[in-house]
Protein backbone atom coordinates (compact mmCIF):
# COMPACT_ATOMS: atom_id res chain seq x y z
CA UNK A 1 0.00 0.00 0.00
CA UNK A 2 1.44 3.34 -0.90
CA UNK A 3 0.74 6.55 0.82
CA UNK A 4 -1.01 9.35 -0.86
CA UNK A 5 1.38 11.71 -0.43
CA UNK A 6 0.57 15.70 -2.15
CA UNK A 7 3.59 18.25 -2.32
CA UNK A 8 3.38 20.61 0.61
CA UNK A 9 3.50 24.15 -1.04
CA UNK A 10 4.90 27.61 0.88
CA UNK A 11 8.00 29.17 1.17
CA UNK A 12 9.75 26.88 2.63
CA UNK A 13 10.04 24.34 0.32
CA UNK A 14 10.03 23.76 -3.47
CA UNK A 15 11.40 26.02 -6.33
CA UNK A 16 11.55 29.98 -5.63
CA UNK A 17 11.43 32.16 -9.18
CA UNK A 18 13.95 33.77 -10.48
CA UNK A 19 12.88 37.30 -9.15
CA UNK A 20 12.03 35.75 -5.76
CA UNK A 21 15.27 34.36 -5.53
CA UNK A 22 17.13 37.74 -6.91
CA UNK A 23 15.04 39.44 -3.81
CA UNK A 24 16.75 36.99 -1.23
CA UNK A 25 20.16 37.06 -3.04
CA UNK A 26 19.68 40.80 -2.46
CA UNK A 27 19.04 40.52 1.33
CA UNK A 28 22.02 38.92 2.08
CA UNK A 29 23.88 41.26 0.42
CA UNK A 30 26.48 42.84 2.42
CA UNK A 31 28.84 45.63 0.81
CA UNK A 32 31.70 47.56 2.72
CA UNK A 33 30.40 50.86 1.14
CA UNK A 34 26.83 50.10 2.85
CA UNK A 35 28.66 49.26 6.47
CA UNK A 36 30.42 52.57 6.18
CA UNK A 37 27.21 54.32 5.48
CA UNK A 38 25.52 52.72 8.91
CA UNK A 39 28.00 53.99 10.77
CA UNK A 40 27.41 57.64 9.23
CA UNK A 41 23.69 57.54 10.33
CA UNK A 42 24.56 55.79 14.19
CA UNK A 43 27.40 58.12 15.03
CA UNK A 44 27.71 61.27 12.22
CA UNK A 45 29.33 63.33 14.44
CA UNK A 46 32.45 61.49 15.94
CA UNK A 47 35.77 61.59 13.87
CA UNK A 48 36.22 59.27 11.39
CA UNK A 49 39.46 59.92 10.05
CA UNK A 50 42.36 62.13 11.77
CA UNK A 51 45.53 63.36 9.98
CA UNK A 52 48.19 66.31 10.99
CA UNK A 53 45.68 68.07 12.80
CA UNK A 54 42.91 67.81 10.52
CA UNK A 55 39.62 66.08 11.35
CA UNK A 56 36.36 64.74 9.82
CA UNK A 57 33.88 63.19 11.24
CA UNK A 58 31.89 60.73 9.90
CA UNK A 59 28.86 62.88 8.76
CA UNK A 60 31.88 65.35 6.92
CA UNK A 61 33.81 61.79 5.52
CA UNK A 62 30.37 60.82 3.95
CA UNK A 63 29.29 63.98 2.20
CA UNK A 64 33.00 64.13 0.68
CA UNK A 65 32.84 60.28 -0.17
CA UNK A 66 29.88 60.89 -1.70
CA UNK A 67 30.34 63.79 -3.62
CA UNK A 68 33.72 61.86 -5.60
CA UNK A 69 31.99 58.94 -6.33
CA UNK A 70 29.28 61.63 -8.74
CA UNK A 71 32.43 62.73 -9.55
CA UNK A 72 33.87 59.44 -10.75
CA UNK A 73 30.64 58.51 -12.00
CA UNK A 74 29.82 61.77 -14.05
CA UNK A 75 33.49 60.82 -15.69
CA UNK A 76 32.19 57.82 -17.12
CA UNK A 77 33.30 55.31 -14.54
CA UNK A 78 30.91 51.86 -14.30
CA UNK A 79 31.06 48.69 -11.89
CA UNK A 80 34.03 47.16 -12.70
CA UNK A 81 36.38 49.84 -14.15
CA UNK A 82 39.93 50.13 -12.50
CA UNK A 83 41.28 53.71 -11.24
CA UNK A 84 44.74 53.40 -10.06
CA UNK A 85 46.51 55.80 -7.11
CA UNK A 86 50.17 56.40 -6.94
CA UNK A 87 50.30 58.62 -3.72
CA UNK A 88 51.91 58.36 -0.33
CA UNK A 89 48.79 57.88 2.38
CA UNK A 90 46.47 60.60 2.85
CA UNK A 91 43.12 61.83 3.58
CA UNK A 92 42.52 61.72 -0.57
CA UNK A 93 43.59 58.10 -0.58
CA UNK A 94 40.97 57.00 2.05
CA UNK A 95 38.17 58.54 0.22
CA UNK A 96 39.17 56.90 -2.95
CA UNK A 97 39.44 53.54 -1.00
CA UNK A 98 35.36 54.86 0.15
CA UNK A 99 34.15 55.79 -3.10
CA UNK A 100 35.04 53.54 -5.36
CA UNK A 101 33.44 50.61 -2.60
CA UNK A 102 30.05 52.87 -3.06
CA UNK A 103 30.05 52.58 -7.06
CA UNK A 104 31.49 48.96 -7.91
CA UNK A 105 35.22 50.56 -9.24
CA UNK A 106 38.01 48.80 -8.41
CA UNK A 107 41.09 50.65 -6.88
CA UNK A 108 44.66 49.26 -7.63
CA UNK A 109 46.95 50.45 -5.12
CA UNK A 110 50.92 51.73 -6.70
CA UNK A 111 53.72 50.88 -4.77
CA UNK A 112 55.71 54.23 -4.64
CA UNK A 113 58.73 52.30 -3.53
CA UNK A 114 59.01 50.46 -7.25
CA UNK A 115 61.47 51.30 -10.04
CA UNK A 116 59.29 53.25 -13.16
CA UNK A 117 59.53 49.84 -14.76
CA UNK A 118 58.26 47.86 -12.28
CA UNK A 119 55.53 50.80 -11.61
CA UNK A 120 54.73 50.89 -15.72
CA UNK A 121 54.21 47.09 -15.34
CA UNK A 122 51.73 47.20 -12.49
CA UNK A 123 49.58 50.23 -13.93
CA UNK A 124 49.81 48.60 -17.34
CA UNK A 125 48.64 45.41 -16.23
CA UNK A 126 45.39 46.71 -14.78
CA UNK A 127 44.46 49.45 -17.41
CA UNK A 128 42.77 51.74 -15.31
CA UNK A 129 40.35 54.70 -16.65
CA UNK A 130 42.33 57.56 -14.46
CA UNK A 131 44.76 57.58 -12.34
CA UNK A 132 45.34 59.56 -9.32
CA UNK A 133 48.73 60.87 -8.10
CA UNK A 134 50.40 63.08 -5.56
CA UNK A 135 52.47 66.03 -6.17
CA UNK A 136 55.57 64.06 -4.26
CA UNK A 137 54.76 61.17 -7.26
CA UNK A 138 54.84 63.87 -10.40
CA UNK A 139 57.65 62.93 -11.36
CA UNK A 140 57.93 59.21 -11.91
CA UNK A 141 54.10 59.40 -13.67
CA UNK A 142 55.72 61.81 -15.96
CA UNK A 143 58.54 59.31 -16.32
CA UNK A 144 56.80 56.30 -17.34
CA UNK A 145 54.47 55.55 -20.67
CA UNK A 146 51.68 54.10 -18.04
CA UNK A 147 49.03 54.30 -20.91
CA UNK A 148 46.73 55.88 -19.21
CA UNK A 149 43.99 58.42 -20.66
CA UNK A 150 43.26 60.10 -17.74
CA UNK A 151 45.20 61.72 -14.59
CA UNK A 152 44.25 63.70 -11.59
CA UNK A 153 46.45 65.41 -9.18
CA UNK A 154 45.70 64.91 -5.75
CA UNK A 155 47.08 68.28 -4.74
CA UNK A 156 45.69 70.62 -7.71
CA UNK A 157 42.88 68.73 -9.01
CA UNK A 158 41.11 66.93 -6.35
CA UNK A 159 39.50 69.88 -4.77
CA UNK A 160 37.84 71.23 -8.09
CA UNK A 161 36.85 67.52 -8.61
CA UNK A 162 34.56 67.48 -5.40
CA UNK A 163 33.35 70.77 -6.34
CA UNK A 164 31.93 70.80 -9.67
CA UNK A 165 28.60 70.51 -9.97
CA UNK A 166 27.51 67.23 -11.33
CA UNK A 167 29.59 65.34 -8.28
CA UNK A 168 25.97 64.68 -7.19
CA UNK A 169 25.57 61.70 -4.58
CA UNK A 170 24.21 58.64 -6.73
CA UNK A 171 22.44 55.51 -4.67
CA UNK A 172 24.91 53.59 -2.75
CA UNK A 173 25.76 50.56 -3.47
CA UNK A 174 22.53 48.55 -3.32
CA UNK A 175 23.27 46.76 -6.37
CA UNK A 176 26.60 45.95 -5.76
CA UNK A 177 27.52 41.86 -5.50
CA UNK A 178 29.59 40.86 -2.69
CA UNK A 179 32.06 39.51 -5.23
CA UNK A 180 32.65 43.03 -6.84
CA UNK A 181 36.16 43.68 -6.91
CA UNK A 182 37.00 46.70 -4.34
CA UNK A 183 40.76 47.21 -4.33
CA UNK A 184 43.88 45.43 -6.30
CA UNK A 185 47.05 45.19 -3.87
CA UNK A 186 50.19 43.90 -5.67
CA UNK A 187 52.29 41.04 -5.11
CA UNK A 188 55.98 40.46 -5.74
CA UNK A 189 55.92 37.95 -8.07
CA UNK A 190 58.40 34.20 -8.46
CA UNK A 191 59.05 35.36 -11.67
CA UNK A 192 60.03 38.24 -11.34
CA UNK A 193 57.45 40.39 -11.78
CA UNK A 194 54.52 41.83 -9.17
CA UNK A 195 51.32 40.13 -9.74
CA UNK A 196 47.88 41.61 -8.99
CA UNK A 197 45.70 40.41 -6.29
CA UNK A 198 42.04 41.20 -6.68
CA UNK A 199 40.43 41.68 -3.53
CA UNK A 200 36.54 41.46 -3.15
CA UNK A 201 33.98 43.38 -0.33
CA UNK A 202 33.24 39.91 0.59
CA UNK A 203 36.58 39.08 0.97
CA UNK A 204 37.59 42.31 2.64
CA UNK A 205 34.46 42.62 5.25
CA UNK A 206 35.46 39.03 5.79
CA UNK A 207 38.89 39.86 7.09
CA UNK A 208 37.32 43.18 8.82
CA UNK A 209 34.95 39.81 11.18
CA UNK A 210 37.87 37.28 11.49
CA UNK A 211 39.83 40.08 13.24
CA UNK A 212 37.25 41.49 15.35
CA UNK A 213 36.31 37.85 16.19
CA UNK A 214 39.76 36.28 16.59
CA UNK A 215 41.88 39.46 17.96
CA UNK A 216 41.03 42.07 21.02
CA UNK A 217 40.35 44.45 18.78
CA UNK A 218 36.85 46.24 18.93
CA UNK A 219 34.06 47.82 17.25
CA UNK A 220 34.84 51.44 17.53
CA UNK A 221 38.74 50.85 18.27
CA UNK A 222 41.66 53.83 16.72
CA UNK A 223 44.11 52.70 14.54
CA UNK A 224 47.20 54.60 12.97
CA UNK A 225 47.81 53.84 9.22
CA UNK A 226 51.33 54.81 9.10
CA UNK A 227 52.09 52.12 6.81
CA UNK A 228 51.67 52.45 3.31
CA UNK A 229 48.23 52.15 1.90
CA UNK A 230 49.29 49.94 -0.68
CA UNK A 231 49.67 47.13 1.92
CA UNK A 232 46.95 44.95 3.41
CA UNK A 233 47.95 45.90 6.99
CA UNK A 234 47.10 49.49 6.71
CA UNK A 235 44.54 49.14 3.71
CA UNK A 236 42.36 45.86 5.61
CA UNK A 237 42.77 47.78 8.79
CA UNK A 238 41.67 50.90 7.24
CA UNK A 239 38.06 49.29 5.97
CA UNK A 240 37.68 47.41 9.24
CA UNK A 241 37.78 50.73 11.17
CA UNK A 242 35.82 52.20 9.11
CA UNK A 243 33.07 49.77 8.72
CA UNK A 244 33.04 49.38 12.68
CA UNK A 245 33.15 52.81 13.60
CA UNK A 246 36.70 53.35 14.76
CA UNK A 247 38.54 56.46 13.59
CA UNK A 248 41.86 56.09 11.28
CA UNK A 249 44.61 57.99 11.92
CA UNK A 250 46.60 58.70 8.84
CA UNK A 251 50.00 59.23 9.22
CA UNK A 252 52.49 59.82 6.23
CA UNK A 253 54.59 57.03 6.86
CA UNK A 254 57.00 55.88 9.18
CA UNK A 255 57.41 59.14 11.83
CA UNK A 256 58.63 57.13 14.86
CA UNK A 257 58.54 60.71 17.47
CA UNK A 258 55.25 61.26 15.90
CA UNK A 259 53.57 57.52 16.47
CA UNK A 260 54.80 57.79 19.93
CA UNK A 261 53.30 60.96 20.44
CA UNK A 262 49.68 59.74 18.99
CA UNK A 263 50.15 56.57 21.32
CA UNK A 264 50.60 58.68 24.26
CA UNK A 265 46.87 60.40 24.05
CA UNK A 266 45.21 57.67 21.90
CA UNK A 267 44.54 54.57 23.31
CA UNK A 268 44.76 52.19 19.76
CA UNK A 269 43.28 49.12 18.79
CA UNK A 270 45.66 47.04 17.14
CA UNK A 271 49.08 48.78 16.70
CA UNK A 272 51.27 48.08 13.58
CA UNK A 273 55.09 47.71 14.28
CA UNK A 274 56.71 45.80 11.89
CA UNK A 275 60.45 44.26 11.85
CA UNK A 276 63.19 46.96 11.76
CA UNK A 277 61.29 49.30 13.58
CA UNK A 278 60.48 47.96 16.96
CA UNK A 279 64.00 49.11 18.28
CA UNK A 280 63.32 52.80 17.27
CA UNK A 281 60.05 52.73 19.07
CA UNK A 282 61.50 51.61 22.01
CA UNK A 283 63.98 53.92 21.55
CA UNK A 284 62.13 56.97 21.57
CA UNK A 285 59.88 56.06 23.94
CA UNK A 286 63.13 56.03 26.31
CA UNK A 287 64.31 59.30 24.94
CA UNK A 288 61.11 61.12 24.93
CA UNK A 289 59.62 59.75 28.39
CA UNK A 290 56.16 60.00 27.54
CA UNK A 291 54.25 56.88 28.38
CA UNK A 292 51.53 54.88 25.83
CA UNK A 293 48.26 55.03 26.83
CA UNK A 294 48.33 51.17 25.27
CA UNK A 295 46.90 49.36 22.76
CA UNK A 296 44.66 45.72 22.30
CA UNK A 297 47.47 43.81 20.66
CA UNK A 298 50.56 45.33 18.71
CA UNK A 299 53.19 44.11 16.00
CA UNK A 300 53.21 41.51 13.45
CA UNK A 301 55.38 38.69 12.45
CA UNK A 302 56.83 37.66 15.61
CA UNK A 303 59.23 35.28 13.78
CA UNK A 304 61.65 38.32 12.58
CA UNK A 305 61.56 40.03 15.42
CA UNK A 306 64.21 39.58 18.40
CA UNK A 307 62.75 38.21 21.54
CA UNK A 308 64.11 40.53 23.82
CA UNK A 309 62.73 43.60 21.33
CA UNK A 310 59.01 41.51 22.02
CA UNK A 311 59.54 41.47 25.88
CA UNK A 312 60.10 44.70 26.13
CA UNK A 313 57.61 46.36 23.46
CA UNK A 314 55.25 44.99 24.84
CA UNK A 315 55.46 46.14 28.60
CA UNK A 316 56.21 49.57 27.43
CA UNK A 317 52.41 49.29 25.73
CA UNK A 318 50.93 46.57 28.09
CA UNK A 319 49.75 44.92 25.29
CA UNK A 320 50.12 41.15 23.72
CA UNK A 321 52.28 40.56 20.56
CA UNK A 322 50.25 39.39 17.47
CA UNK A 323 52.08 35.91 16.50
CA UNK A 324 50.46 36.51 13.07
CA UNK A 325 51.03 34.61 9.74
CA UNK A 326 48.87 36.14 6.90
CA UNK A 327 49.27 37.23 3.55
CA UNK A 328 47.77 40.08 0.63
CA UNK A 329 45.77 37.00 -0.73
CA UNK A 330 44.50 35.63 2.54
CA UNK A 331 44.16 38.61 4.91
CA UNK A 332 45.39 38.06 8.73
CA UNK A 333 44.44 34.21 8.69
CA UNK A 334 45.06 31.77 8.06
CA UNK A 335 46.97 32.05 11.40
CA UNK A 336 47.01 34.91 13.15
CA UNK A 337 44.93 34.30 16.14
CA UNK A 338 47.77 33.63 18.62
CA UNK A 339 49.51 36.23 21.00
CA UNK A 340 52.67 36.62 23.20
CA UNK A 341 51.87 37.69 26.52
CA UNK A 342 53.32 41.14 27.97
CA UNK A 343 56.94 40.92 29.02
CA UNK A 344 57.27 37.48 27.73
CA UNK A 345 60.39 36.52 25.84
CA UNK A 346 59.08 33.64 23.55
CA UNK A 347 60.60 30.37 22.87
CA UNK A 348 57.57 28.63 21.29
CA UNK A 349 56.15 30.97 18.04
CA UNK A 350 53.62 28.20 16.68
CA UNK A 351 51.09 29.59 15.04
CA UNK A 352 47.34 29.42 16.15
CA UNK A 353 44.70 29.37 13.39
CA UNK A 354 42.28 31.41 12.53
CA UNK A 355 37.99 31.35 12.82
CA UNK A 356 36.44 30.66 9.81
CA UNK A 357 38.38 28.97 7.46
CA UNK A 358 39.73 25.37 6.63
CA UNK A 359 43.21 24.46 6.74
CA UNK A 360 45.20 21.30 5.04
CA UNK A 361 49.09 20.34 4.53
CA UNK A 362 49.91 18.36 2.01
CA UNK A 363 53.33 17.07 -0.14
CA UNK A 364 54.21 18.22 -3.60
CA UNK A 365 51.59 15.54 -4.88
CA UNK A 366 48.96 17.99 -3.11
CA UNK A 367 48.34 14.58 -1.33
CA UNK A 368 47.28 15.48 2.49
CA UNK A 369 50.23 15.03 4.85
CA UNK A 370 49.82 13.20 8.90
CA UNK A 371 50.35 15.37 11.61
CA UNK A 372 53.91 16.41 12.27
CA UNK A 373 55.11 16.16 8.73
CA UNK A 374 56.02 18.77 6.93
CA UNK A 375 53.68 20.07 3.86
CA UNK A 376 52.83 22.90 2.30
CA UNK A 377 49.35 25.39 3.26
CA UNK A 378 46.37 25.46 1.47
CA UNK A 379 43.95 27.90 2.41
CA UNK A 380 39.82 27.81 2.16
CA UNK A 381 37.96 30.83 3.52
CA UNK A 382 36.25 33.82 3.17
CA UNK A 383 38.57 36.35 3.63
CA UNK A 384 40.58 34.76 0.65
CA UNK A 385 40.82 36.80 -2.54
CA UNK A 386 39.59 36.53 -6.06
CA UNK A 387 42.71 35.86 -8.26
CA UNK A 388 45.66 37.53 -9.90
CA UNK A 389 44.41 40.56 -12.25
CA UNK A 390 44.90 39.31 -15.90
CA UNK A 391 46.81 36.12 -14.93
CA UNK A 392 45.08 33.19 -15.52
CA UNK A 393 47.95 30.97 -15.11
CA UNK A 394 48.91 31.83 -11.97
CA UNK A 395 45.24 31.99 -10.47
CA UNK A 396 45.00 28.14 -11.66
CA UNK A 397 47.96 26.92 -10.32
CA UNK A 398 47.73 28.58 -6.88
CA UNK A 399 43.86 27.78 -6.91
CA UNK A 400 44.35 24.00 -8.32
CA UNK A 401 41.87 21.61 -6.86
CA UNK A 402 39.95 24.59 -5.44
CA UNK A 403 42.41 25.58 -2.41
CA UNK A 404 44.79 28.50 -2.61
CA UNK A 405 47.65 27.09 -2.32
CA UNK A 406 50.06 29.68 -0.39
CA UNK A 407 54.05 28.39 -0.58
CA UNK A 408 54.74 28.08 2.94
CA UNK A 409 55.53 24.48 4.68
CA UNK A 410 54.60 24.22 8.17
CA UNK A 411 53.76 21.11 10.54
CA UNK A 412 50.82 20.46 12.33
CA UNK A 413 51.31 19.77 16.23
CA UNK A 414 49.02 17.42 18.14
CA UNK A 415 47.54 20.37 19.66
CA UNK A 416 47.05 21.43 16.25
CA UNK A 417 49.33 24.87 16.55
CA UNK A 418 51.55 24.79 13.03
CA UNK A 419 55.14 24.77 13.13
CA UNK A 420 56.26 27.32 10.15
CA UNK A 421 59.51 25.27 8.22
CA UNK A 422 60.10 27.11 5.27
CA UNK A 423 59.04 28.43 2.11
CA UNK A 424 58.34 26.73 -0.68
CA UNK A 425 58.00 29.47 -3.11
CA UNK A 426 62.05 30.76 -1.77
CA UNK A 427 60.29 34.26 -0.22
CA UNK A 428 62.73 37.06 1.65
CA UNK A 429 61.10 39.10 3.87
CA UNK A 430 62.69 42.52 4.73
CA UNK A 431 61.02 45.04 7.36
CA UNK A 432 57.40 43.84 6.03
CA UNK A 433 57.89 43.52 2.48
CA UNK A 434 58.24 40.60 -0.05
CA UNK A 435 60.91 39.95 -2.27
CA UNK A 436 61.14 37.48 -4.32
CA UNK A 437 64.94 36.18 -5.64
CA UNK A 438 63.40 36.02 -9.49
CA UNK A 439 63.04 40.03 -9.22
CA UNK A 440 66.66 40.56 -8.60
CA UNK A 441 68.04 37.83 -10.50
CA UNK A 442 66.02 38.95 -13.58
CA UNK A 443 67.61 42.32 -13.63
CA UNK A 444 71.50 40.99 -13.39
CA UNK A 445 71.33 38.26 -15.67
CA UNK A 446 70.15 41.12 -18.04
CA UNK A 447 73.88 42.54 -17.72
CA UNK A 448 76.89 41.02 -20.14
CA UNK A 449 78.62 41.06 -16.90
CA UNK A 450 77.04 38.41 -15.02
CA UNK A 451 77.12 34.98 -16.41
CA UNK A 452 74.99 33.73 -13.61
CA UNK A 453 73.08 35.34 -9.87
CA UNK A 454 71.61 33.71 -6.83
CA UNK A 455 69.68 35.68 -4.55
CA UNK A 456 69.31 34.27 -1.00
CA UNK A 457 68.37 35.67 2.02
CA UNK A 458 69.77 36.33 5.19
CA UNK A 459 69.02 37.01 9.11
CA UNK A 460 69.51 40.87 10.20
CA UNK A 461 69.26 41.99 13.57
CA UNK A 462 66.67 45.47 12.01
CA UNK A 463 65.22 44.12 8.98
CA UNK A 464 64.78 39.99 9.78
CA UNK A 465 65.72 39.15 6.27
CA UNK A 466 67.42 41.17 3.60
CA UNK A 467 68.68 40.00 0.43
CA UNK A 468 72.48 39.14 -0.85
CA UNK A 469 73.59 37.74 -3.91
CA UNK A 470 76.26 35.08 -5.26
CA UNK A 471 77.51 36.27 -8.94
CA UNK A 472 80.05 34.72 -11.45
CA UNK A 473 80.96 37.28 -13.36
CA UNK A 474 82.68 37.54 -17.12
CA UNK A 475 84.64 40.97 -16.24
CA UNK A 476 86.98 40.16 -13.57
CA UNK A 477 87.04 44.28 -12.38
CA UNK A 478 83.18 44.11 -11.57
CA UNK A 479 82.76 44.93 -8.15
CA UNK A 480 79.84 44.85 -5.52
CA UNK A 481 79.11 48.59 -6.44
CA UNK A 482 78.94 47.67 -9.60
CA UNK A 483 76.58 44.72 -8.94
CA UNK A 484 74.16 47.51 -7.09
CA UNK A 485 74.81 50.42 -9.30
CA UNK A 486 73.25 47.37 -12.25
CA UNK A 487 70.01 47.33 -10.06
CA UNK A 488 69.86 50.40 -8.78
CA UNK A 489 66.40 52.31 -10.35
CA UNK A 490 65.24 48.92 -12.29
CA UNK A 491 64.08 47.26 -8.88
CA UNK A 492 62.60 49.41 -5.86
CA UNK A 493 65.70 50.36 -3.35
CA UNK A 494 64.60 47.97 -0.52
CA UNK A 495 64.78 45.37 -2.92
CA UNK A 496 68.71 46.08 -4.00
CA UNK A 497 71.13 43.17 -2.71
CA UNK A 498 73.19 44.82 0.93
CA UNK A 499 75.82 42.34 0.14
CA UNK A 500 77.47 40.78 -3.37
CA UNK A 501 79.57 37.45 -3.30
CA UNK A 502 81.63 36.69 -5.77
CA UNK A 503 82.12 32.82 -7.24
CA UNK A 504 83.14 30.92 -9.48
CA UNK A 505 80.39 28.94 -12.04
CA UNK A 506 81.29 25.54 -11.08
CA UNK A 507 81.16 26.74 -7.33
CA UNK A 508 77.10 27.10 -7.59
CA UNK A 509 75.68 24.29 -5.60
CA UNK A 510 73.49 22.68 -7.44
CA UNK A 511 70.90 19.57 -7.71
CA UNK A 512 71.28 17.10 -10.60
CA UNK A 513 68.66 18.67 -12.71
CA UNK A 514 70.46 21.80 -12.13
CA UNK A 515 68.28 23.84 -9.79
CA UNK A 516 70.52 25.78 -7.59
CA UNK A 517 70.32 25.03 -4.15
CA UNK A 518 69.94 28.13 -1.66
CA UNK A 519 69.59 26.73 1.28
CA UNK A 520 73.70 25.71 0.96
CA UNK A 521 74.46 29.59 -0.29
CA UNK A 522 72.73 30.42 2.86
CA UNK A 523 75.25 28.58 5.14
CA UNK A 524 77.56 30.03 3.15
CA UNK A 525 77.03 32.99 4.86
CA UNK A 526 78.16 31.89 8.54
CA UNK A 527 74.35 31.74 9.08
CA UNK A 528 72.41 28.11 9.70
CA UNK A 529 69.92 27.08 7.00
CA UNK A 530 66.20 26.72 7.92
Amino acid sequence: MTANIRPTTGPTTGPTTRPAQALAAQAATLTVGGLFEQQVARQPDRVALECEGRKLTYRQLAERVARLAGALSALGLQAGDRIAILSENRVEYVELELAVARIGVVLACQNWRQSDAELEHCIRLVSPRILFFSQRQAGAVARIAHGVPHSIDLDQDYAALLAAPQAAAPAGGADIAPETGLVILYTSGTTGLPKGALISHRAMIARSMVMRIDSTVQPGDSFIAWAPLFHMVSTDSVYGTLMSGGKVIVMDGLQVEQLVQITAREFIGHLTLMPGMVDRVIDEIDRSGLTPLGARSIGCMADLVPAAQIARITTLYRAPFLNSFGSTETGAPPASRGVIAVGELPDNLAKQQNSFCQVKLVDEDDVEVADGEPGELCFRGPSLFSGYWANDAATAQDFRGGWFHMGDVFVRRPDGTLDFVDRRKYLIKSGGENIYPAEIERVLLADARVLDAVVVRRRDARWGEVPVVFVASADPAMTADDVKAACRGKIAGYKLPKDVVFIGMDEFPRSTTGKVKRHELEARLGQPAD
